[in-house]
């Protein structure tokens, strides 16, 4: 029965569950039966069991002596394994060990030094498996010892609530055991921390959820440990929340290398795709994640998801290039109906700002500029650095003329070029800058085009002269015009009908006549009209003044102001004093 008591005694004589695993090295040594046992003899730790059938005599000589010899054996082992942890050599302790356990497998001692190595090794789920099976062995007689070795696994893994109950069972055990009171205060401000989590998360107060998940972190460092799975999913979903597409990439590939077989890490980085606008990628993640766990009700939705929006979008662009702008529209509607505006999902991500600005492209073509600018600026909320959208805002802020608004973007647009973009882009956003930049300038004076109810961007000479004749005959004072629109509308075709002047005006050179005089062909705002008319063949507006007619020879259909000849009438106006002008 000797052998039967010191196995008893070395069941719980195993590495100790104290925070320090280089004391534990110690203690696992010092308690290895490397030395003669209390009765004199050299005799190697066995099972109750095997100890048992030896004293006995039961079973065939040849079955005792294969008993004996695997004892013997598995005890060699477990000593050459204390060896290899005193000297740091974690992986040939925890194989040596494996190699004990694997002769004599309801041994606890070989299984809570192998937890030892493995803990060593940072590979707390390993140790813990180990230690849930050495307790269970022990349950007659619980170890305090391989109950703290258990607790701190359980801890490390991020499960306080199981710790807590183990180390409950401890100080049950030994209610002055001061090692389990120490991990016991830091598995409870642990939990602590992981109830902050969830009541910040639920109260969809992002950045306390942040903080909290971060001082879960914080507080399993002194174990050497990586976060769990779990937490790890949650950091993505943070930052997938708080639009951190970049970091929380990041954190979805870093959990993948980890758990590459986790079907809920790979849904989590397939939404982070799908968020970002990667969709082939995305869907490709949704089926790995099915093919590990076809009932994953999240990977199932998500590649619906993913098949519906590629869908939609690859019609709605379809329709764009076919200049089916309506059709396009409804298409990018609907794929932006499926993404949805979750709070959790950061409002949609980068998927829908790329349909939002391709929706609000579409709406620029059919010239509704105000839902174009309300969907762009969405857009931008969601995806502000991405240049192509700031270029699409800017050119909208141009039709509405928020000139202002308009050179912002387009200088945003070309900084973000610079890192996004290639040359061709820099220089079609720098060209379209200065015309914005001119189109500025001009609108904090006088704007000729709008002034004759031109389009600057796609008028000719006939345009010009056409727009000349309308707002001549809107503003002339003797028709009940107002007469500084009148001066206005001479000025403007003074300088846009002079190709010079007009090209020095496009380009945002000052005329005289955007300040006090038209010079060269304007004229003095406090002046009168008659140096008008005579520019015009000597009065009325005969022989060129609007290019071959004028109003009285056929330039409004032979009827002109003062009867068929043109020259018949007169008008008058105050203008300093009145003044009549006959033609």
């Amino acid at each position: 029965m000797a052998a039967k008591k010191a196995s008893k005694k070395n069941s719980t004589g195993s590495v100790t569950g104290s925070s320090n695993l280089e004391s534990e090295a110690n203690n696992l040594v010092n308690s290895a039966p490397s030395s003669p046992t209390e009765n004199g003899t050299n005799e190697p730790e066995v099972s109750a069991e095997n100890s048992e059938q030896i004293a006995s005599g039961s079973g065939t000589s040849e079955e005792k002596n294969e008993v004996v010899d695997e004892a013997t054996r598995a005890e060699q082992l477990k000593e050459e394994g204390n060896t290899a942890f005193r000297e740091k050599l974690y992986a040939s302790a925890v194989d040596l060990y494996s190699q004990a356990i694997s002769l004599r497998p309801l041994e606890p001692t070989y299984l809570t030094n192998r937890a030892a190595a493995y803990m060593s090794l940072k590979k707390y789920k390993l140790a813990l498996a180990d230690c849930q099976q050495a307790a269970s062995l022990q349950s007659d007689s619980p170890s305090p010892k391989t109950l703290i070795r258990l607790a701190r696994c359980q801890f490390a893994v991020g499960s306080p609530g199981p710790a807590l109950s183990t180390l409950r069972e401890v100080l049950n055990i030994e209610p002055g055991n001061a090692t389990a009171k120490q991990l016991q205060a830091k598995v409870l401000e642990l939990e602590a921390h992981l109830r902050n989590f969830e009541n910040a998360r639920e109260g969809k107060d992002w950045g306390m959820a942040r903080l909290a998940l971060d001082k879960c972190k914080q507080a399993i460092d002194g174990e050497g440990t990586e976060a769990p799975s779990e937490w790890r999913c949650w950091r993505i979903e943070l930052e997938i929340t708080k639009k951190n597409w970049d970091e929380a990439n990041v954190a979805a590939n870093d959990a993948l290398r980890l758990e590459p077989n986790s079907a809920d890490v790979l849904t989590l980085r397939g939404l982070v795709l799908f968020l970002t606008a990667k969709l082939p990628s995305a869907l490709e993640h949704a089926m790995n994640a099915l093919r590990l766990d076809p009932d994953n009700s999240r990977a199932k939705d998500l590649r619906l998801r993913i098949k519906a929006v590629q869908k939609f979008k690859d019609e709605g662009n379809a329709l764009f290039k076919s200049n089916k702008w309506q059709g396009a529209i409804d298409k990018y509607g609907e794929a932006l109906d499926v993404i949805a505006k979750k709070e959790e999902e950061g409002l949609g991500g980068q998927i829908r700002a790329t349909l939002l600005s391709n929706r609000a492209t579409s709406f620029v073509k059919l010239e509704n500029y105000q839902d174009a600018l309300t969907d762009i600026t969405e857009s931008l909320e969601l995806y502000p650095s991405s240049f192509k959208a700031l270029r699409t805002r800017a050119r909208v802020n141009l039709h509405l003329e928020n000139y202002d608004a308009a050179v912002a973007d387009f200088k945003s647009a070309l900084e973000y070029a610079s890192i996004d973009g290639n040359p061709a882009d820099e220089r079609s956003l720098q060209n379209e800058l200065r015309k914005a930049e001119v189109d500025l300038k001009r609108s904090k004076t006088k704007d000729y085009y709008k002034i004759l109810g031109l389009d600057k961007n796609n008028c000719t000479e006939y345009d010009i002269k056409k727009a000349y004749r309308r707002e001549s005959l809107k503003h002339h004072p003797d028709k009940g015009g107002d007469e500084e629109k009148f001066k206005l509308v001479v000025e403007a075709h003074s300088v846009l009908s002079d190709p010079r002047r007009k090209e020095r005006y496009d380009a945002g050179v000052d005329e005289d006549g955007s300040s006090s005089s038209m010079g060269g062909g304007g004229f003095s705002n406090e002046g009168d009209l008659a140096s008008i008319f005579a520019q015009f063949g000597g009065g009325a507006f005969s022989g060129g003044g609007f290019g071959g007619g004028g109003f009285g020879g056929g330039g409004f259909g032979g009827g002109g102001f003062g009867g068929r000849g043109g020259r018949g009438g007169s008008f008058h106006f105050q203008h300093g004093g009145p003044q009549t002008y006959s033609f």
